[in-house]
């Protein structure tokens, strides 16, 4: 067993003095077979902890399923960092930002229309207090008292961005301690007096999180909290992408110097990231600090790192570990071995589904007087189908969506009409409705939950309703569409009769010679839409930019044939993908 405490002087392990140099990588955002090469290279850096949050959305996806295992398994990541020799830093809030889907929280938790988040609302805590039932108790045997790594856990993320309710921070402090952590817990938050007085709990060891600007982050701290140790518990030595805008990048001298100045004041440092990964799955997040700016982030998190999202040491590695080696020993650098990268070249999609024909095999219908949200219907991510008739001739109208969360296609009589964007104000698409009447569809895409920021109170698909000029359209049928499963999908060779630019499917085979490497799919010809291999969902791509090429790690692929399906929403011509050996991330935007 093992001491870790926080004394006026700094922090200290079993009675020595120590300095945490820790750097943040998320086990849900990088496949489990690479965990120890990332966590190597880390300590290869010269850092002592590595730093995880703890997603509450991936461990409980629906409420009372609990999911612990796999890319999911948070105690084998924790054992294996403390195998090698590091401590840990986790923060198992029940949000957590990190620009991950609804920032960590259960989408289920929406299904509850009078639910209040991140506060002291009874029924918002008794679902937090289930799932901390559920975690809490796997996590106790790793604390350093018990003789595992962990050191540290958070209590909130970031709460003084959000709120000011001290009884909800209480509360979880409480129920942490009540649940038998023993360790040091703390608060993180930006170095504002507004956010440090929300987020701050008494007798809590506080920190902040920054970019840029140390010396005045810190003296804000040292405002609130005299004594103790200074920590960033988040460096921003990177960002994150969105789809339609630049890609992030910060020069490696400048995040070094700022990394200097830390260390010269004596500093804790988290680097966020230090390695970034991927958002698999649907389970990248959104921002929207107003109304009318809703921006989903891309599918990589390589957060222009001190590893890139394929695990590779980038310039900023380098810099940033010389600049270490100024205040404390780093050794002789040893790296795992490089992890090999292959370009197999193209492959061709020659089987084809059409998502219309599809429908029986990916959902059962229901029924409802008027369009309701995914999280009414028990559906988490993907996509969701509405469909009506209208009753005809008609002459040409203004179709309005009323609140479409986030991407919607409208077809008529199963022909594309046009897409509607979120916007907080009703957008439309002019239709005419011929003699004897037409079917109505509107497939709506979720594009990721809002993460950060006011409005974290995110239904996705039609939330309000539809109308037709100023007549409101009721009787639907609806049929959610989570694509967790493919396997029932009939593929054509050759094509079908659906129109080429509809929502389809297409598939084909990659084939693999000997032992797999890692690759990068080339999605340029296509527009937009979602990626499975083998089954695993790599995540969206949208040739919006900034973000090509899809990260394929080698444990996804197997030696011999391996089957990859494209649910493409706009049609390809060419039907074709190549993989390359290496990323392309910085597309100019379209």
């Amino acid at each position: 067993m093992h001491s870790f405490s926080i004394e006026k002087s700094g922090f200290v392990y079993d009675g020595e003095p120590v300095r945490l140099l820790s750097g943040a990588m998320h086990y849900f955002r990088t496949v489990p077979a690479y965990w120890r090469d990332r966590l190597l290279k880390l300590k290869a850096c010269g850092l002592n902890t590595v730093e995880t949050y703890i997603p509450w959305n991936i461990h409980e996806p629906k409420e009372g399923e609990f999911h612990f295992e796999g890319i999911a398994d948070a105690a084998a990541f924790v054992e294996l960092a403390g195998s090698l020799g590091l401590h840990v830093i986790v923060r198992p809030s029940p949000y957590i930002c990190a620009e991950w889907e609804f920032g960590g929280l259960a989408a289920w938790l929406l299904a509850n229309p009078y639910i209040q988040l991140r506060c002291s609302h009874p029924a918002f805590l008794a679902k937090v207090d289930a799932y901390y039932d559920e975690l809490i108790p796997r996590l106790t045997p790793l604390l350093c008292t018990n003789g595992g790594p962990i050191i540290a856990v958070q209590i909130e993320n970031e709460y003084g961005s959000y709120g000011n309710d001290a009884k909800y921070l209480e509360h979880l402090k409480d129920g942490l301690i009540k649940r038998g952590i023993d360790v040091p817990l703390f608060t993180s938050d930006g170095p504002t007096d507004a956010l440090l007085q929300g987020g701050s709990v008494p007798g809590v060891l506080s920190t902040v999180n920054f970019g840029s600007d140390a010396a005045s982050a810190f003296a804000k701290l040292k405002k609130y909290q005299s004594d103790g140790p200074l920590m960033c518990m988040e460096f921003w030595n990177g960002w994150f992408d969105h789809w339609g805008k630049a890609h992030h990048t910060r020069g490696a001298l400048d995040a070094a110097g700022v990394l200097d100045v830390m260390l010269k004041a004596g500093a804790s440092i988290n680097f966020y990231m230090f390695h970034g990964g991927t958002n698999f799955c649907f389970y990248n997040g959104a921002n929207c600090q107003e109304p009318d700016r809703y921006e989903p982030t891309v599918t990589s998190y390589d957060y222009d790192a001190m590893l890139n999202e394929a695990g590779d040491p980038t310039d900023k590695y380098y810099a940033a570990r010389e600049v270490i080696a100024r205040y404390m020993p780093v050794g002789e650098l040893e790296l795992p071995p490089a992890i090999p990268k292959q370009a197999y070249g193209r492959v061709e999609l020659t089987e084809q589904a059409a998502l219309f024909e599809q429908l029986p095999a990916l959902s059962a219908p229901m029924q409802s007087v008027t369009p309701l949200p995914m999280e009414r219907l028990g559906q988490q991510h993907g996509f969701i189908l509405y469909s009506t008739r209208i009753s005809g001739p008609r002459p040409a109208e203004q179709l309005y969506l009323h609140d479409v969360r986030d991407r919607a296609l409208i077809f008529l009589n199963g022909e594309y009409q046009g897409s509607i964007e979120r916007d907080p104000a009703p957008q439309s698409v002019r239709i005419s409705v011929p003699e004897g009447g037409a079917k109505l569809d509107i497939l709506v895409e979720n594009m990721g939950r809002i993460n950060y920021g006011p409005y974290l109170k995110d239904h996705k698909g039609i939330t309000e309703g539809v109308r037709l000029g100023f007549q409101f359209l009721f009787d639907w049928t609806i049929r959610p569409l989570p694509l967790e499963d493919l396997s029932q999908l009939s593929f054509n060779s050759g094509g079908d009769s659906a129109d080429a630019s509809g929502p389809k499917f297409y598939k084909g085979r990659l084939h693999v010679e000997g032992s797999p490497a890692d690759t990068f799919l080339d999605m340029q010809g296509w527009t937009k839409g979602v990626v499975f291999l083998n089954g695993f969902n790599l995540g969206r791509y949208w040739n919006k930019g900034p973000q090509r090429t899809l990260y394929v790690p080698a444990p996804l692929l197997r030696e011999g044939d391996n089957e990859l399906v494209i649910f493409e929403l706009h049609g390809t011509e060419q039907g074709v993908v190549s993989f390359m050996d290496s990323p392309i991330l910085d597309q100019p935007p379209c």
